[in-house]
């Protein structure tokens, strides 16, 4: 398996008014989007081209959501981007840039 492009962890995921996990990992790899719980076992995962994520204006500046086989997902990544070297969730704009950019530049 191929270095991932896109890898956060600690991502609070859920779907509606239920939480799925608050320590899951988010993974951009070989062009598909992965979301996992904390001990790596999937919830959702879809190549690229069946993903759509954004930043919705009523939301806190550190919430995206992404509709990942038409199943919506609000994902909760961190405030700052980690210090190098220590683990967290990266920032939604360096998540959606990621998005982006391995999709190819497409806009989602």
């Amino acid at each position: 398996m191929a270095e991932p492009e896109f890898r956060a962890t600690g991502v609070r995921i859920g779907r509606r008014l239920r939480s799925l996990t608050r320590a899951g990992q988010v993974r951009i790899s070989d062009g598909r989007l992965e979301l996992l719980t904390s001990y790596g076992t999937e919830i959702d995962s879809a190549p690229l081209r069946a993903v759509r994520a954004g930043k919705p204006w009523f939301a806190p500046h550190d919430r995206a959501l992404a509709d990942v086989n038409g199943t919506r997902y609000l994902l909760t990544l961190g405030e700052h981007d980690p210090v190098p070297g220590e683990t967290g969730p990266p920032t939604v704009r360096t998540f959606l840039e990621a998005l982006r950019t391995a999709a190819g530049g497409r806009r989602s």
